[in-house]
């Protein structure tokens, strides 16, 4: 079986461990490196969140020279016009911590009850080959924000954040396991996995498998 080498692009510690656990349930073929700490910061200028998760693939190709994976996750949450959205992270500002973020959310929502507090979480998973090739892939997870914070697991928005296709718990009540297998992230992986094993399959320009330096052979780790 081809292996493919991807550094992962965030440098977010949350993020980069789920990324692995959901990568590493799903199956062998894909190893990912971490970022390495001296790479400089990606700035996020996207209108979408597909844009941020290509504008940081596309950075950490350039600056490694290998193929990099990169995502970007929103919020969006309906009595608020789909914000926080692209800017979820920053909700509340620049440097703004996980429980800022929360705080501001729940302090926009007050007066808003019950069946109107939906929200969904959008994660974009992106692959980048330094020659420009890519697979891309979507995960979202329906659901509702709860009255105040629940749970001590998880991160960001977890807290609040009630997924429609669990017993009513948040994401920070469930276990890991519990939340990569219906959340945003969770299926924005498993599907890029997918893809890119489809992929690994097929002849890149150089004549190599996808993910493979050109004169390597498919088997090298």
């Amino acid at each position: 079986m081809t292996t493919l080498h991807f550094v992962l692009a965030t440098a977010n510690p949350d993020k980069a461990r789920e990324i692995v656990e959901v990568l590493s349930a799903a199956g062998e073929g894909i190893e990912i490196e971490p970022r390495d700490p001296s790479l400089p910061d990606v700035d996020e200028t996207g209108a979408t969140l597909e844009e941020n998760a290509r504008i940081k693939a596309q950075a950490i190709c350039d600056a490694t020279g290998r193929p990099a994976i990169a995502d970007d996750t929103g919020l969006e949450v309906d009595a608020l016009g789909g914000a926080p959205g692209v800017h979820s992270a920053r909700f509340a500002g620049e440097g703004a911590t996980y429980a800022d973020n929360v705080e501001k959310l729940l302090r926009r929502l007050v007066g808003i009850e019950g069946s109107a507090r939906t929200a969904r979480f959008a994660t974009v998973a992106i692959a980048r080959w330094p020659d420009g090739r890519e697979v891309a892939a979507i995960g979202t997870v329906e659901g509702t924000i709860a009255s105040s914070p629940r749970g001590d697991g998880g991160f960001g928005y977890d807290a609040v954040f009630v997924p429609d296709e669990c017993d009513g718990r948040t994401f920070a009540e469930l276990s890991p396991p519990e939340k990569h297998a219906v959340s945003h992230r969770g299926r924005a992986f498993r599907t890029l996995a997918e893809g890119l094993r489809v992929l690994a399959r097929v002849p890149s320009p150089s004549g190599a498998p996808a993910g493979t330096p050109s004169g390597a052979s498919s088997g090298e780790s």
